[in-house]
């Protein structure tokens, strides 16, 4: 069964986790890699910030396009190397934070139908509205995972 209103849950939530969480990493780890190519605590939470006009395109062209297709999103391939440690971080939370209520008020809004509306995804053999979100919720704890994993490493002490 899908819990839809779990999902719209979760991604309401997530910036209330995700920014104080970002808040607490000290400004001498912030900007630090964990290793070449491994994104640091700054480049996790800009990314976050960064996502949503593409879901906000895929949303619309799933309300629509009775035939969706969805094209993949490799930041690693997509953007220069050091585009997120570039960005201020603090506006990118902030624009983490509104356009994420932004996103949740228009979820608010679909109607049960619309949750089920599909498209073809190369990456998955089925992706719904409600998959798409659904992901979306992971995505952001993962990188809030990420970012705590950067906070309380130890050997940075």
């Amino acid at each position: 069964m899908q819990d839809k209103q779990a999902v719209i849950e979760a991604l309401e939530r997530s910036p209330r986790i995700i920014i104080p969480l970002v808040k607490e990493v000290p400004e001498a780890v912030l900007r630090r890699r964990p290793a070449p190519k491994k994104w640091s605590a700054h480049e996790h939470a800009c990314h976050l910030s960064r996502v949503h006009p593409l879901f906000f395109d895929r949303l619309d062209l799933m309300l629509r396009d009775p035939k969706p297709r969805i094209t993949p999103y490799n930041p690693a391939a997509d953007e220069p190397e050091d585009a997120l440690l570039k960005m201020d971080l603090g506006a990118c939370l902030d624009r983490f934070a509104r356009d994420r209520e932004t996103l949740v008020g228009r979820l608010k809004g679909l109607k049960p139908a619309d949750w089920e509306r599909a498209a073809e995804h190369p990456e998955y053999k089925r992706y719904t509205m409600f998959i798409m979100f659904r992901h979306l919720a992971l995505h952001d704890m993962l990188h809030a995972y990420r970012i705590e994993e950067l906070l309380l490493k130890p050997e940075w002490d």
